[in-house]
Formats: structure tokens, sequence, C-alpha cells
């Protein structure tokens, strides 16, 4: 039945572009890992999200537009090429994260292959040093990377003020949902003995993240049941914005 839904809200939603078409395809013949990827569904959903928060900074500088993405997790690109799409009318920068070799060398295939190197910056290297360089705020932040330094990440990300007062940071398989190990270690009897340690950990860093984000003080936060599970963060109305760069 969750097939169904998802194939169902998939046709009746907007479409991905050919080229994000090509890039799902292309993922999934390449890599036996693919199920990491954003779905075509949550692809449009990115590309939504980022159209929509555009008219908030509309009357900003274009030099104070220039850095509106961070992603933290690049994959093969397709999460990135959805924020290129949806930002051509502003020009924004894309700073994008990854720390595998492989994936690194499949992320820069796709920015060659579709001419993104002119706003998309790939930063090599782990995250919390990648985050620790960067200054100015983000509008939007996208959280999808090795689950257990979501904390760490959204953390550092809050500490440093590199969100922007009305922006979002959007971090996936918050439920690690297919597979319900963030719920309960027993919650999906039919995973593979193979893969279920590597599951059972995952979903015991969410578990921890999930209670950071209800307990910390400056943001609001949601957990939705969306794909393998969305969490948005904003921060709450009054926080102070001065940044530490």
């Amino acid at each position: 039945m969750a097939a169904t839904v998802t194939e169902y809200c998939t046709a009746v939603s907007n479409d991905v572009s050919k080229e994000m078409k090509e890039v799902w395809a292309w993922t999934c013949d390449t890599f036996d890992d693919a199920d990491k990827m954003s779905s075509p569904l949550q692809g449009a959903t990115m590309k939504f999200l980022a159209e929509w928060q555009q008219p908030k900074r509309a009357e900003l500088q274009l030099a104070e537009l220039m850095t509106i993405v961070l992603e933290i997790g690049c994959f093969t690109g397709y999460s990135a090429l959805a924020w290129y799409e949806s930002t051509v009318s502003t020009q924004a920068e894309i700073i994008t994260l990854e720390l595998d070799p492989k994936m690194i060398a499949a992320s820069r295939r796709t920015f060659d292959t579709y001419k993104l190197n002119d706003r998309v910056k790939l930063m090599e290297g782990p995250a919390q040093e990648s985050i620790e360089k960067l200054t100015g705020q983000f509008d939007i932040i996208f959280v999808d990377a090795n689950k257990e330094g979501y904390e760490g990440y959204v953390k550092q990300i809050l500490d440093k003020k590199l969100l922007s007062p009305r922006g979002f940071i959007m971090c996936d398989n918050g439920i690690v949902f297919a597979r319900g190990m963030t719920i309960s270690t027993e919650a999906n009897p039919e995973l593979p003995a193979k893969v279920r340690p590597y599951w059972t950990e995952n979903g015991k860093a969410l578990r921890s993240f999930n209670t950071f984000c209800k307990n910390d003080s400056r943001i609001d936060s949601v957990l939705l049941p969306l794909y393998d599970g969305v969490t948005l963060i904003k921060w709450k109305n009054g926080q102070n914005f001065v940044r530490l760069n």
C-alpha cells in the first residue's frame, strides 16, 4: 500500500526535470545502495520548498543571495541538481559536503555533465571540519549524511548561527521509516540479518537526534512521517541572530 500511495502522489505532483530523471536512473543502475538517494517525489518537494523560500529574500541585494543552500551529504548530486534548478532566478550558490571518494567522483560527474559548477561548490572531507570553515547564513540546509553525525552537525550549525532567521533545516531519514529502526530495534522483523546491526545503530543515533531537536530551546522542530522520515527545524521567534563567524 505504501508503494502504491507513493506512486500515486508522484503521479499527481510536479514532475522532476529530464536531467534529474537521468541522474536518478544512472544512480540506480550504478550503485547497489542507490536507495540512499532522495526519491523523485522528494526531489520535487525540495524544488517546491526552494522556490517558495525565494520571495523571503527578494528585496536583498544579489550579493546577499549568493549563499542560500547548504547540503550535508551529496551522494551522486541528485539533490544538488534539484537545488540548482530551483534557484535559477536568484543564481544562488549551493554548497554541498561529501566525504566518500566514490561519491565525490559521482557528484563531480553530475556537476560536469549538467554544467552545475558555476553555482555548486563541493567541499571534500569530514562534514564537521567543513562546517567549521563556513561563514554567512543559509536559507535552506539539507542534512542527509551519516546518521550518527546528525546531532553534532545541527548543533554546530545552530551554535555558529549558520541558519538564517527565516531559514529552515531539513533532515532526511528521521524515522528510518521504511525500516522502522528509530522507533524500535524490533520494528522490522523482515530486515535482513546482514544489515540489521547497521540500521539498528542508525536508529539509535536518530532517536538521540530527535530527542535533541525536541529539547533544544532555540528551535522549533517537527518530525513528519514522509519518505523515510523528514525533520524540519527553524529558529524559535525572538532568537538573537548575531552571527558567530
